[in-house]
């Protein structure tokens, strides 16, 4: 049997116009700032009215550790989304924006899939309103304004050795990972080694995502720590006096963007934080107003659930007073295959064997989200070659970590393939069964925080952190950040530092490599194994597959 792709379903939406999606939500056309017929941002002045409303039931997203097999999360919120729309509920969804790098790598679009998808797709995987060119812009503005400081007689007397802050671009280049700026001499400023990182590693993306509103955005903007002097005090972005500049370029990416799905259901669209070195959410801002403006609000956090799911819960609910009513956790028996040995070349053959020995991540995982003290339901995302034992095991093993799993067939029948899964969700997020606190409270030590997620998600037996790291968490608690958050920066594919080592591994370590002070943001990134903030592209990219056809349209998007 053949399938369209997914850019040929795309193509073929029926669209509404924007103003229609917007009235869903009781946005008033004034208040919209359109991008074309498809796509608007929400105005500032309108989300600034909408505080003091009651909040909708908020239903996280998140996934087992993904595989090469695929497990579809933003598929699955999409399809969830149009599932509650289509049962009668007024709902609405929030996700992140794509970016390029990735799309021109590996992923080729982050849209959702088949018929569970926000449009337009093409656009939104390409440069959408442009709030990424803009981050990138902003970012690079301070790096430009720390080297001309420098430049001309360095009055805050930056030790250039120390400089922190490097520049940032949209792209997998590995060939911009370590670089010497400045050479040519005098004219050129002062030679240093640095280099670049993906726009979606950038400080200011996690800012952005986690500001309430401009004046939050410009505060935690002036936060930044961009370089040290020899006696190792901090220089501030506010010292470099480039907040107000930065605050500008970034005033229009600020306002959440709204498009549609396949549907016409609405879905916020905004911000991108890589979920391994950052926090891997969409915006505050974003799911906060969509909570004010629909009955259930249905978002997700980034890769698996030990990273983007623990991130959303210990940094953004923490940081925006945000609680969860359920979750809903992604599998695929497909993966459960694939950890439980099976190559992916054979994953079309049915073994149920391999399923039952794979699904020890998936219970992991359960047990985790529960550790936080919120209902879980395990919505199997289906694939046209699962046999029915295959789900049936999965099933039958769920309903013994005492909870309950679903087939979701929203990928190949829309809304009307998720009904069941909407249907409970639903009931679970009126029920008030959820009891959500973070893992650790602000008052524990750095370390201690890091312990907490080392011992409590990934099950490892000890921290390793060397003297020199555990002097500079000593330090920054001194100088006043002891009570922020951690965000680990880890490899998605494992509970463990080694991407290889599948399943629900224990007995092992978490080596901390080194720990970075993000101020703005307001968390401390906590390095593990061998993470790289700015990727390179595989040895195929998707970009060799991507063009435009006689027709003038996009074909090699997926």
């Amino acid at each position: 049997m053949s399938f369209k792709t997914d850019i040929e379903i795309a193509r073929e939406a029926k669209k509404r116009p924007i103003q229609e999606i917007g009235a869903k939500l009781g946005i008033p056309e004034a208040d919209l700032l359109p991008f074309g017929h498809d796509k608007a941002k929400v105005s500032a002045e309108f989300i600034a009215a909408q505080r003091g409303k009651k909040d909708g039931k908020l239903i996280l997203v998140t996934a087992i550790n993904p595989t090469p097999a695929g497990e579809g999360k933003t598929t699955t919120t999409v399809g969830l989304g149009d599932g509650l729309n289509a049962i009668g509920k007024k709902a609405a969804i929030c996700i992140r924006e794509a970016s390029l790098g990735p799309c021109f790598g590996m992923k080729g679009g982050a849209a959702g899939g088949g018929y569970a998808q926000v449009v337009p797709m093409e656009e939104m995987n390409l440069h959408f309103t442009g709030d990424f060119h803009a981050i990138t812009s902003a970012h690079n503005l301070l790096s430009a304004m720390i080297d001309n400081h420098i430049y001309w007689g360095n009055e805050l007397e930056i030790d250039e050795r120390r400089v922190v802050w490097k520049r940032v671009l949209d792209m997998n280049d590995r060939a911009l990972r370590d670089c010497v700026t400045s050479l040519g001499g005098v004219a050129n400023g002062f030679p240093r080694q640095t280099g670049f990182d993906i726009t979606v590693a950038s400080e200011v993306m996690a800012i952005l995502c986690l500001a309430l509103d401009l004046d939050d955005l410009q505060k935690r903007l002036g936060d930044i720590i961009v370089a040290y002097r020899r006696d190792r005090s901090p220089i501030y972005c506010r010292d470099i006096k480039a907040d107000g500049a930065m605050t500008v370029l970034l005033q229009q990416a600020m306002q959440p963007n709204l498009v549609q799905t396949l549907e016409n259901n609405p879905a916020f669209v905004h911000g991108g934080p890589f979920a391994n070195i950052a926090h891997g959410c969409n915006s505050v801002v974003a799911t906060t107003t969509a909570l004010k403006l629909a009955d259930y609000v249905v978002t997700e956090a980034g890769f698996g659930a030990d990273l983007g799911a623990e991130k959303f819960m210990n940094i953004k609910c923490r940081k925006a007073g945000l609680a969860p009513d359920c979750v809903v956790l992604v599998a695929t028996v497909r993966a459960m295959k694939m950890n439980g040995g099976v190559a992916k070349a054979d994953l079309a053959e049915e073994n149920v064997d391999a399923v039952k020995a794979g699904c020890s991540n998936l219970g992991r995982h359960i047990e985790n989200v529960k550790s936080f003290g919120v209902p879980v339901v395990v919505g199997i995302n289906h694939f046209s070659g699962d046999s029915e034992a295959e789900v049936a095991a999965v099933k039958t093993y769920v309903e013994a970590q005492g909870s309950e799993a679903i087939l979701c067939k929203h990928w190949a029948h829309g809304s009307e393939g998720i009904k069941e899964m909407a249907t409970r969700v639903a009931e679970i997020a009126d029920s008030g069964a959820s009891q959500f606190a973070p893992l650790y409270s602000d008052d524990l030590r750095l370390i201690e925080k890091i312990e907490v997620i080392a011992k409590r998600i990934y099950r490892a037996d000890e921290v390793l952190a060397d003297k020199k790291i555990r002097d500079q968490l000593r330090q920054w608690e001194e100088a006043g950040y002891g009570h922020l958050p951690v965000c680990m920066a880890k490899t998605q594919y494992s509970f463990s530092t080694d991407p290889n080592l599948r399943g629900a591994p224990v007995g092992h370590s978490l080596p901390v490599r080194e720990v970075r002070l993000s101020a703005g943001a307001g968390f401390v990134v906590v390095v593990c194994g061998e993470i790289m903030t700015m990727p390179g592209l595989p040895r195929v990219p998707s970009a060799e597959a991507i063009m435009l056809n006689d027709a003038g349209e996009i074909e090699g998007l997926f």
